[in-house]
């Protein structure tokens, strides 16, 4: 493993705060992304929603000696629904017959086989049972930081504290902040329109300095759309300490994706990303696919709300993925997909990050000194 010595000419509270050398941090649901953004000096944070509770202890156990002292956290999507219980039966019971029916025609069409391994969400669903057991697993994990999106239980932000981590909520909207400030976390994501998979409807732009605004004492960290120096450094003139990143890291080394997918993502410019509710119920921003196609063709079901969705979809997408169905596999992307046209490392990725932001603060000191 090799860890970045370079370390940015710049820096803000929220360094010396978390212990770090440079305020990035990727969201990846991959541990050697996240490994890695750590070993070079950023935060990583690993994307453990897709995990069961065992296997995110496993996960955090491996993170701990991949980040070679560095903090690390946790990730994971806890929004509230009217399921309480883990019971796949009575959800796929639950599920119109509309629905099963074009699913069936989509595997027929496709050609798609059975899956043989399966993942959450063609096993579980998507309850207050399963996010609970989640949410023990991370707080038992060890992680420096439990970050929560769609959801900021005040009482989980509590336990999280009192076991030593750091708490983060990702938040889309000025409308949260206030809910997010009162269960008492440590940090806010600034989460704009721009963003790769579950995203809301204001941009960057726009969010950022609103969040800064309410937020107090609490540092904000920007996301959506930050792929590039001159963004970080716009995004650190907004107000934020930090950048949280995520779309850049599919084009590394580490991450691996399929080539087929790192095909999809090399080619695919801002336009080619889409708002889709296919996947989970819920608004996820996503590469335009033959996914994304057959779901919005004339025709296409509704798709179903939270957890119901991938009740539906969730063994048939674990198929399509194993059996590499090139014609229906898709990757959650955001905007600054545009910006990733090759693949490097995440040493390289993050270097030139920090390169571009030095560059882009110069020349705004620059114009500050010759007026």
């Amino acid at each position: 493993m090799t860890t970045s010595k370079r370390k940015a000419g710049f820096r803000t509270p929220l360094c010396d705060r978390l212990g770090i050398d440079i305020p990035v941090f990727s969201f990846s649901h991959s541990l050697e992304v996240t490994a890695a953004v750590s070993r070079a000096g950023g935060y990583g944070v690993f994307g453990a929603t897709h995990d069961e509770p065992q296997q995110l202890l496993e996960h955090a156990r491996a993170l701990k000696e991949m980040c070679e002292g560095r903090p690390f956290g946790l990730d994971l999507l806890l929004p509230t629904l009217a399921v309480e219980k883990n019971d796949r039966a009575a959800a796929e019971e639950a599920v119109p017959q509309q629905h099963k029916d074009f699913v069936q025609a989509l595997r027929e069409k496709h050609k798609v086989p059975a899956a043989t391994q399966g993942h959450l969400f063609s096993k579980h669903v998507r309850s207050q049972e399963l996010f609970d057991a989640q949410a023990e697993a991370v707080i038992a994990s060890g992680a420096n930081m439990f970050a929560m999106a769609v959801g900021t239980p005040a009482e989980l932000v509590a336990r999280a504290k009192a076991a030593g981590q750091v708490t983060l909520s990702l938040i889309g909207s000025p409308r949260h902040v206030q809910r997010s400030l009162a269960a008492g976390v440590d940090l806010l994501v600034a989460q704009g329109y721009d963003a790769g998979a579950h995203t809301g409807t204001i941009g960057t732009m726009s969010l950022v300095p609103q969040v800064v605004a309410m937020a107090g004492d609490v540092p904000v960290i920007a996301a959506g759309g930050i792929a590039t120096g001159s963004q970080f450094a716009a995004a650190l003139a907004l107000g934020a300490q930090g950048a949280w990143t995520g779309t850049i890291w599919l084009g590394s080394k580490e991450h691996a994706l399929d080539p087929i997918l790192t095909d999809q993502i090399l080619r695919a410019g801002s336009e080619d990303t889409v708002i889709s509710r296919s996947w989970s119920g819920k608004t996820l921003r996503m590469v335009r696919s033959g996914w994304s196609e057959e779901w919005s063709a004339p025709g296409a079901p509704t798709p179903l709300k939270m957890p119901y969705q991938q009740v539906l979809v969730g063994e048939l997408n674990a198929a399509v993925h194993e059996h590499r169905i090139e014609s229906l596999m898709w990757t959650a992307a955001g905007q600054s997909v545009a910006y990733v046209r090759e693949v490097r490392s995440v040493e390289e990725i993050m270097d030139g990050l920090i390169e571009e932001t030095e560059q882009t603060l110069g020349r705004l000191a620059a114009l500050r000194r010759s007026s």
